[in-house]
């Protein structure tokens, strides 16, 4: 049986992204500030970014770049992250944005499945770009810094553009290209056109008080769908003002709030419990907040509680994938009868299903399927995937069990899918064993996500050795060396051999069971 949100459905914004945020600026809200970077204190004005935004699309099309197109964006939060995100789209290319600690092979992943043609970053990560593109089967035909490098093309040069500006794409056309494990597996395309990004943004209108005037931190990484869409998008979209911070530390975080007066957070769990635990939190000036909102992890209604207290503030939750670009349910700010625990409620234009894993059958309790407009198109070149991610009715299933109440609100209860949450990023158990398996003193090996107070969960691995001299740090070393550091594993435990199904499958329920006793 469907469960139809209480909300009115929402009338989907045609035409482009770029077009819906920028393309009717009214003269007072032209001058209002869209973006201050919180470290160079670079600003940019709706007008100023909406200029930017139509030069770089022309550079672009200049270029022979647009329709068809992908670029990859793999640069940290900036003042200048919307100016390439929405320069892209506007040229009718899709963005595929990318972590910045990525390792080269990690990053040549993206660039050769995408079929990126150009490549946007910093001069701090030119390195590591340098390396990917020079990988196999990688076809980036130029490398453009957001800074300045000598040799390298600046996005300041790409500005200087003076050709015209393409047509302006459509709202079918490919807008983002991100990369998601979605329920299972390694990394993958995920195909949200411009009318799934609006979409969303529309459909998040009723839980969000953003408005000209507030102002937003995007300190999660904009890389991220919910930086992308559930921070930079939603706030451009409401003329709020987005301070953009390039990683999290805790009392760099504080000092920015504080000084830009910003009224909305938008944090995931392990934020939300430094600023309930931390004793120094205090110290700060932190009376301009109005709302916090935590998502990409489940958060624990008691630290929720606790941090509404010390900050006096409301505190919400939010729900979503990136496969749904990415926010389904959330906690309204007008319902304080909504526990502090849960996703809350449907958003506008959604329909879910809880339905028995086993049976098929809807249930009380059981995983999560969805259906709306912000649904992907699919995963890319990946049929197969698509498939088992989205069933013939269009339903998308989450991998996650919830349970929902009389009144609408659900809570997530546990989870599927085998997808590691590291402090809101995603970590595919199956790239860490794939990786641990070319050590030469590794027979077998298995990783599960074991919780942690502070991260959520980490990366445990349980290894089969062939060689016995191989010790716990060892292991860990060869896979840092690798992998982005929010992959890394952070436990190891040795064993005689990996619990698999007649089919071969790990037995992952097995191996959590020996975490849990």
């Amino acid at each position: 049986m469907a469960i139809r949100s209480t909300y009115p459905d929402v009338v989907i914004p045609e035409g482009s992204l770029p077009g819906l945020l920028l393309g009717s600026l009214t003269p007072e809200e032209a001058a209002h500030p869209a973006v201050i970077d919180a470290g160079s204190g670079k600003r940019l004005t709706y007008g100023e970014l909406a200029t930017a935004v139509e030069r770089l699309a022309a550079a672009l099309a200049e270029r022979g770049i647009g329709r068809g197109d992908v670029a990859v964006l793999a640069a940290p939060n900036c003042a200048e992250y919307p100016v390439v995100f929405h320069g892209v789209l506007r040229s009718g290319a899709a963005v595929s944005p990318a972590n910045p600690l990525n390792t080269p092979a990690e990053l040549a992943h993206q660039l050769r499945d995408a079929g990126a043609r150009i490549l946007f970053t910093t001069s701090a990560g030119l390195g590591t770009t340098r390396a990917a593109v020079k990988e196999e089967g990688v076809r980036v035909e130029e490398i453009v810094v957001l800074d300045a490098a000598d040799g390298v093309p600046s996005l300041d040069d790409l500005l200087t553009s003076t050709a015209a500006t393409p047509p302006e794409p459509t709202a079918d056309d490919l807008a983002v290209l991100p990369y998601s494990s979605g329920t299972t597996g390694l990394p993958k395309g995920v195909l949200l056109t411009h009318r799934n990004v609006a979409a969303n943004l529309s459909q998040m209108q009723p839980l969000t008080e953003l408005r000209p005037g507030k102002r937003s931190i995007a300190v999660l990484p904009l890389f991220h769908i919910y930086g992308m869409n559930g921070i930079m998008n939603v706030s451009l979209l409401n003329r709020a003002t987005v301070v953009t911070m390039p990683r999290f530390d805790l009392k760099a975080f504080l000092a920015a709030v504080a000084e830009h007066r910003v009224d909305h957070l938008f944090i995931a769990p392990p934020i939300a419990l430094a600023l309930a635990k931390v004793p120094f939190v205090t110290d700060y000036d932190l009376g301009c907040v109005d709302v916090v909102m935590s998502a990409a992890a489940p958060l624990d209604a008691g630290i929720a509680q606790e941090l509404a207290a010390r900050l006096n503030v409301t505190v919400l939750q939010g729900y979503g994938l990136t496969e749904t670009s990415p926010c389904t349910h959330g906690i309204p700010a007008d319902r304080p009868d909504v526990d502090r625990g849960s996703i809350g409620l449907l958003m506008p234009s959604v329909e879910a299903r809880v339905v028995d894993p086993v049976t098929g059958e809807d249930a009380e309790r059981g995983e999560l399927w969805v259906r709306g407009p912000n649904v992907m198109r699919g995963y890319l070149n990946n049929a197969a995937a698509t498939a088992a991610t989205i069933d013939s009715d269009g339903y998308l299933h989450t991998g996650d069990i919830v349970t929902v109440d009389d009144g609408g609100v659900f809570h997530v209860v546990d989870r599927l899918k085998e997808l590691i949450k590291y402090k809101g990023f995603q970590v595919p158990p199956a790239e860490l064993e794939a990786l641990l398996l070319t050590h030469p003193g590794i027979a077998d090996a298995a990783v599960i996500g074991v919780p942690d107070d502070e991260a959520g969960e980490v990366p445990k691995a349980f290894v089969v050795r062939r060689s016995p001299e191989l010790d716990e740090a060892a292991v860990q070393a060869f896979v840092a060396e690798r992998v982005a550091p929010y992959k890394k594993v952070r436990q190891v435990e040795f064993v005689d051999a990996i619990p698999k199904s007649a089919a071969g499958k790990i037995l992952r329920k097995v191996l959590r069971a020996t975490v849990q006793s």
